[in-house]
């Protein structure tokens, strides 16, 4: 007996040791490249920021480092030779069409879930490995993303793909299992955030085609998730994601563990925190953005027009409010399926408590819309976008809102080539003039849910035309569209508009099939 305990204490000893290897095994660029990544984004080696954060070391990072100490101080260094001899670069974005006629649109998106296809297990330089393959979105995004999956699943549905989905929630739990809750994407430097959290709509989609049993499935990760986005909720103060409102009542925000400059974006952090007093507050700010996947909007800034000026986490986000209702309800689903009856009770609660305070907090009677809401001033943001649709599509609104909301959409929202993220015209990419695929089916959706089914079909009928044309234009499946002009593309942001494209894939082919 005691042999048998000092192997099981020698053994839990080894695993412990094991476990901590691999996490500091884990390659960060910027806390492991120090002043060489630092060097390598303000130099603008590469166009992109993103490129150098996605490369892969060849060597340790350690020595790499010591490497450059040194090189750098021969005469006729070249930084950017020395990167490619140490790194292997990410590879180069895919040409999705040369041609200049194209294939049937349908025909073309069959073949795409093929080009989209990953199947990467083991981890390399920042990305992680997932078990079972998965779908990217394209372009520069050469790994999975929280919230872009769910819209693409849509499309793997229509696609007959059911395979492929549960093999994508299937990663997702393993990600929960491995970190406590799903990151922005599989690379390293997006652990310290998350995205809005649609794991519980992947559970859901994936029960309407197997069966009730997948919600017990998933119940562990349902929980580890929730209690990833509630950490701290025991507590009297807004911290964390947690925000403790005057009443009692306990919503929350978006927000990131770091506050340092974006690795994938690191040259732009630096340069726009010049200007800040406390480029902590703004890095943290930046990233927060970021976990909600509105990078950027001026949702989020204070005077409604400048980056410099963003507020994220000082805002209770309408739209993850939704999700989080959402959350509960999907986590009391699998408690009721699993015959655990008080528990399953007690998440209704949780969800009937949030829902009537999104009511409470996020309802602007005098405008007539869903609207954020700013708790440091206690009162809900002027800025109009389409996150005021989450209410309709998670049917919390009453039917006098959701007629109201209708009303706004018809008057400000709606434009020729579709819904507009927002109505304000900025060099944002989310801001006017920009329609996005996973904010259309949001708004459709939430639309049918309360009849309004005029207005909806006016939606998907524009925004399919809008996909349709600039295919047909250029032989692309666009990440954005701009649907003022629906003959140009969509603009703005840190990057160009990428092709690909995963969430519009998949909103297109389920959008076609309603």
């Amino acid at each position: 007996m005691v042999n048998f305990r000092k192997r099981s204490i020698l053994l839990f000893i080894h695993l412990l040791f094991l476990l901590i290897g691999q996490c500091f095994a884990q390659y960060i660029p910027d806390r492991d490249l120090k002043e060489l990544f630092r060097d390598v984004q303000l130099q603008k080696v590469f166009a992109d920021s993103k490129t150098f954060a996605d490369s892969s070391p060849i060597n340790s990072s350690d020595s790499i480092l010591k490497a450059y100490r040194v090189a750098k101080q021969q005469p006729g260094f070249d930084l950017k030779l020395f990167v490619e001899k140490c790194f292997t670069l990410p590879p180069n974005k895919t040409d999705f069409q040369t041609k200049s006629s194209f294939p049937p649109i349908d025909d073309h998106l069959q073949e795409l879930w093929k080009v989209l296809e990953r199947h990467q297990s083991s981890s390399i330089g920042t990305l992680i490995g997932l078990p079972k393959p998965y779908i990217v979105p394209g372009g520069r995004f050469n790994e999975i993303y929280y919230w872009d999956s769910y819209f693409t699943m849509l499309g793997l549905r229509a696609s007959g793909r059911v395979d492929l989905i549960e093999n994508m929630v299937d990663n997702f739990a393993f990600l929960i299992d491995q970190y406590g809750h799903i990151p922005n994407g599989n690379r390293t430097y997006y652990l310290s955030r998350s995205q809005q959290p649609y794991f519980s709509l992947m559970v859901e989609l994936l029960a309407e085609m197997k069966g009730a049993s997948i919600y017990e499935k998933y119940l562990p990760q349902l929980l580890a998730e929730y209690t990833f986005w509630m950490k701290g909720s025991e507590q009297s103060k807004t911290i964390n994601r947690v925000v403790k409102l005057p009443d009692g009542n306990t919503l929350n925000r978006y927000w990131d563990e770091v506050a340092t400059p974006r690795a994938e974006s690191y040259r732009e952090d630096v340069e726009l925190a010049k200007e800040s007093k406390k480029p902590e507050v703004l890095y943290r700010n930046i990233r927060a953005a970021c976990e909600s996947g509105w990078d950027f909007s001026s949702r989020w800034f204070k005077d409604g027009i400048s980056l410099g000026s963003i507020h994220t986490t000082e805002i209770v986000p309408v739209d993850l409010n939704c999700l989080l209702v959402q959350l509960e309800t999907t986590i009391s689903k699998a408690y009721q399926q699993k015959g655990e009856t008080t528990k399953a009770s007690l998440f209704t609660q949780k969800a009937e408590k949030r829902r009537k305070a999104i009511l409470k907090y996020c309802w602007s009677e005098k405008l007539g819309f869903f609207m954020d809401y700013d708790f440091i001033e206690q009162r809900p943001t002027s800025t109009f976008t389409l996150a005021g649709l989450f209410p309709l599509f998670f049917k919390i609104a009453n039917p006098q809102q959701a007629t109201q909301v209708a009303n706004k959409v018809k008057r400000y929202f709606l434009l020729h080539g579709g819904l507009v993220t927002t109505v304000t015209l900025s060099s944002q990419q989310w801001d006017a003039p920009n329609g996005w695929a996973p904010l259309q089916w949001i708004g459709y959706k939430g639309l049918k849910n309360y009849d309004q089914n005029a207005l909806a079909d006016s939606i998907k009928v524009r925004w399919i035309r809008t996909v349709e044309r600039q295919y047909y234009q250029s032989g692309k499946l666009l990440e954005k569209y701009n649907v003022l002009y629906p003959e140009i593309p969509g603009g703005g942001g840190e990057y160009p508009t990428q092709d690909g494209f995963g969430w519009t894939n998949g909103v297109y082919l389920q959008m076609k099939k309603e």
